[in-house]
């Protein structure tokens, strides 16, 4: 890499003989006129820096896991010098994987004047939520390569990074069960919050219950009802956002399980034509979507998840619930997405829990640590089995606040993180069927 400025003009005067040698700069200058006036001419020649014009175009989101382009266009104003520079286009560090900072960060350009040019910086962020482009920095060199100008520009721009909503490849087969219950096919069901959807021939197997005798009387054969699930409900989703979301199960917090599985719910419901709403909370409300219609439900889920991070709190369950009650005043589903750990549940959210099951359907979504069931089966030395003992407690406690719930009447989802999403799913549909939302 050529050096530039004083130290540049040193080192090419390092030839010099020690006997002709001027500790000044004048001095050196003095005796080597032909090469002060080539790095004279050298920096009168290298463009000007602070005159340069810059402006961004590009991807504003990114699903977290994707790349994003952004494209930084430099005009040369100079009516005469043309531009040669090495550019670098500054972000937060987790805006790109490890060790490819540098490459993706930095561009060479030559712009002629009164010219522009494009660079594209690749981004590839490992973190969610909105990052904000930091400074240009540019170095315009002369003809040579002795000296160079060095100046910082303001360019800002923002990419948010959007949760990757991994659990989407479950959704055609939730889809599928989902067509079955609206009576699209074959398979028919009966649930006392269903309604009538039309009369067909009784064959072997139907339910008793949903013959219709009137029917049946004006006609040679048994005639039955069939039913499809009720549309129009109302489902809010509640995301603990405190401090036990900030757990990490392998790569990732409690809270991003936690939102896919939230996601693929909201997809599912609100294509079987319920209302979804989003509440996020933990001692104060961290985001909130309401009235969305179910094409906008998903990217507006979506957009207010990108920013929400777990909070390092204790979760008000009082001031939760009292939330989510004015979030939803009509009977509603209530989804909570939050832990299982004893001390939370039974200290926080079991007190107030009946003001929650008096007036909703409550199903409460955990996520599980894999890691805790592989310590329960391992053996083979001592540490083994104490690790195998000590799992095998947190499981019992864990099994023991899931019975507290269910006697309150609350449905129970306990999964890894890949299992949570669609097993709240089903859960969904299971309530649906049986005509519970």
């Amino acid at each position: 890499m050529a050096l530039t400025g004083r130290a540049a003009l040193l080192a090419a005067l390092g030839s010099i003989p020690v006997g002709i040698w001027d500790p000044s700069l004048t001095g050196l200058l003095a005796v080597n006129a032909p090469l002060a006036v080539a790095c004279a001419c050298d920096f009168a020649l290298a463009a000007p820096v602070r005159r340069l014009g810059l402006t961004r175009s590009g991807d504003t989101s990114v699903r977290l896991g994707e790349t994003a382009d952004v494209t930084l266009t430099v005009t040369n104003p100079s009516g005469r010098r043309p531009l040669r520079a090495h550019l670098r286009d500054a972000w937060p560090p987790s805006s790109w994987l490890p060790g490819t900072e540098v490459e993706a960060s930095r561009h060479r350009l030559t712009v002629p004047p009164g010219e522009r040019r494009r660079v594209t910086t690749r981004l590839r962020p490992t973190r969610r939520g909105d990052r904000q482009a930091d400074r240009v920095t540019i170095r315009s060199y002369g003809p040579l390569g002795l000296f160079s100008r060095q100046g910082t520009h303001k360019a800002p721009w923002t990419v948010r990074v959007l949760p990757p909503f991994t659990s989407r490849k479950h959704l055609p087969s939730k889809l599928a069960r989902l067509r079955e219950l609206d009576g699209r096919t074959s398979v028919l069901t009966r649930g006392e919050g269903t309604e009538f959807d039309s009369l067909r021939e009784y064959v072997p197997g139907d339910d008793t219950r949903s013959i219709d005798w009137r029917a049946t009387a004006r006609q040679s054969t048994v005639a039955v009802r069939t039913w499809r699930p009720e549309r129009d409900r109302h489902i809010l989703v509640v995301l603990d956002t405190g401090r036990t979301s900030a757990g990490r199960v392998g790569d990732a917090p409690r809270l991003d399980a936690s939102m896919d599985a939230a996601l693929l719910l909201a997809a599912l419901a609100s294509r079987a034509g319920d209302r979804v709403d989003l509440l996020a909370y933990d001692r104060r409300v961290r985001a909130l979507v309401q009235g969305r219609s179910a094409k906008d439900v998903l990217p507006s889920l979506v957009n207010a998840m990108a920013t929400l991070e777990p909070e390092l709190v204790e979760t008000d369950a009082r001031g939760l619930t009292a939330t989510a009650l004015r979030t939803a005043p009509r009977r509603s589903l209530i989804v909570l997405l939050t832990t299982l750990d004893a001390a939370p549940v039974e200290e926080g959210l079991l007190p107030v829990l009946s003001q929650l099951t008096q007036r909703h359907t409550v199903l409460l979504a955990s996520v599980a640590d894999p890691h805790v069931s592989r310590m329960a089966a391992s053996r083979g030395n001592t540490d083994a089995v104490y690790e195998a003992a000590a799992a095998a407690q947190a499981q019992g406690e864990r099994h023991r606040t899931a019975d507290q719930l269910r006697r309150h009447g609350v449905t129970v989802v306990d999964a890894t993180p890949d299992d949570l999403a669609p097993a709240l799913a089903d859960a969904y549909l299971a309530l649906k069927t049986a005509g519970r939302l």
